[in-house]
């Protein structure tokens, strides 16, 4: 699952939005990882994806962080999802 953030580069609201619903999504769906697309420019944009998933409540939620070190643009967030069997 991809997001790309590029539309919506300068809608601070909507970004947020954007990144709950892609959390969401993907520890419903139990994905392995997601793809976020912040795109070059400035690096504002990325700081701002950055400062979100550094946040307590959503770090909770993933397992690790990645950015792509060939593409300053993109970056990964991984999940880990228990698979347990239940324990009588």
């Amino acid at each position: 699952m991809t997001l790309d953030l590029h539309s919506i580069y300068n809608k601070g609201r909507e970004i947020e939005v954007a990144l709950e619903s892609l959390l969401e999504n993907a520890l419903s769906k139990k994905l392995e990882f997601v793809e976020v697309i912040t795109g070059k420019g400035s690096g504002a944009l990325k700081k701002t994806v950055l400062r979100f998933f550094n946040r307590k409540d959503i770090r909770a939620k993933y397992w690790r962080l990645d950015i792509d070190n060939k593409n300053f643009g993109r970056l990964f967030v991984h999940f880990k999802h228990n698979k347990s069997k239940g324990k009588a």
